[in-house]
């Protein structure tokens, strides 16, 4: 007997910010939606009554929470894949699939899997350490300038830095990481697409990403990015084709460089909700958030289109503070016209801690770009502490 889709229990690894904002996508469709995170005061664990404390990177948690669930998803890739596999043997729904969040995981095996699928991406290779690193450097086979990346755990950044000559050899990782030729970069986009089946695939207009070179943070975003309409279809095209070798269910964000002969290269994947789709809430006709929910429930994929072009920012901790937030100039940025507040319930800031988002939505974005640089000035999230 097939289970009503609305009234399917819904399980999701990770209480942060992006479940937050699945949560709040899930509420107008009443969905019984369910969270498994560390501290019921993080973001999603302060406004969702269903609320499981634990960790999803601990095999019993995971499958304890799992165990009366239709349909399990995550807002982390950092989850126990081993979990998932037993639920999904048990008949649970996994989406993504657990053997799509282990590729991804593993920097290595994804730029593995871009060889495989013949996409385009940086040459690569492998590397055990920081002896091993020095001793290719040596032969040859590796040669400056590079980029560094740890295999697992990174994340916003972390995780990932360029190694331009042998001096810089002192802070390159001693871990398991993927080297790669360093592109000429001259724009950063991305494209999220959801897919159900290869019949049914909902595709969003590439976005631009800003990135600060200091914090290795997103300073801005600019949707739809600013590059030929001929590249952003080819872009959108590379992302679907993505999602149908991963065979993906779920939300697939493919973070590309165009370098500066206007060829694309795919950097990494998220298989979820992600920070360059925040946009979609307020600029698109569907917002990623519930769009995930609707590929994972079987339902009818919405309409992505665009609304209006948009400007996001990061709202972020001051350098200089650390303590209880008190969020300095927001009254000032809400009488703003087009200017949407997004901040994710964290207690404490931290030097460049990511507290928050602002979407500003404009009939153009040079009327955009000026808001920014008002918010930008105005707003700053320090303590008094």
């Amino acid at each position: 007997m097939r289970i009503n889709p609305f009234a399917k229990k819904i399980g999701i690894l990770g209480g942060g910010q992006l479940g937050k904002m699945l949560y709040q996508a899930a509420t107008p469709l009443d969905l019984n939606v369910h969270f498994l995170d560390q501290s019921v005061e993080f973001p999603v664990g302060k406004i969702c009554p269903h609320f499981t404390e634990g960790s999803f990177k601990n095999y019993e948690d995971v499958m304890l929470f799992g165990k009366d669930k239709d349909v399990i998803s995550i807002e982390i890739e950092a989850v126990n894949v081993d979990a998932l596999r037993d639920l999904e043997k048990q008949g649970k729904d996994v989406y993504p699939q657990p053997e799509v969040i282990a590729l991804i995981q593993d920097k290595g095996q994804q730029k593995q899997f871009f060889e495989d699928c013949k996409a385009p991406s940086s040459a690569f290779s492998i590397i055990e350490s920081l002896a091993d690193l020095t001793e290719k450097i040596s032969e040859g086979s590796i040669l400056f300038p590079f980029v560094q990346k740890l295999r697992r755990d990174g994340y916003d950044g972390r995780g990932v830095q360029i190694i331009r000559n042998e001096s810089d050899l002192k802070k390159a990782f001693d871990a398991p990481s993927v080297i790669e030729d360093l592109v000429n970069i001259k724009t950063e986009i991305s494209v999220i697409v959801a897919r159900q089946s290869d019949e049914e695939f909902a595709i969003y207009d590439p976005v631009e990403m800003l990135i600060d070179p200091s914090a290795n943070l997103l300073d801005r975003q600019i949707a739809p990015a600013r590059i030929p309409l001929e590249l952003a279809e080819e872009a959108k095209n590379l992302a679907s084709q993505i999602a149908y070798e991963l065979q993906i269910v779920g939300l697939l964000a493919v973070e590309m460089f165009i370098d500066t002969n206007d060829n694309l290269w795919i950097n990494e994947l998220a298989p979820r909700p992600h920070n360059s789709g925040h946009h979609t809430i307020e600029a698109c006709q569907t917002s990623q958030y519930e769009q995930h929910l609707r590929s994972i429930l079987g339902l009818p994929l919405g309409d992505p289109s665009m609304l209006s072009p948009s400007l996001l920012m990061n709202v972020l901790g001051e350098l200089d503070h650390t303590g209880p937030a008190y969020y300095d100039g927001l009254s000032e940025c809400l009488s703003i016209d087009g200017v949407h507040v997004h901040l994710y319930g964290k207690a404490i800031t931290k030097p460049m801690r990511k507290m928050g988002h602002i979407n500003i939505v404009d009939s153009n974005l040079e009327s955009a770009q000026l808001k920014y640089e008002h918010i930008k000035s105005t707003l700053k999230v320090i303590s008094y502490e």
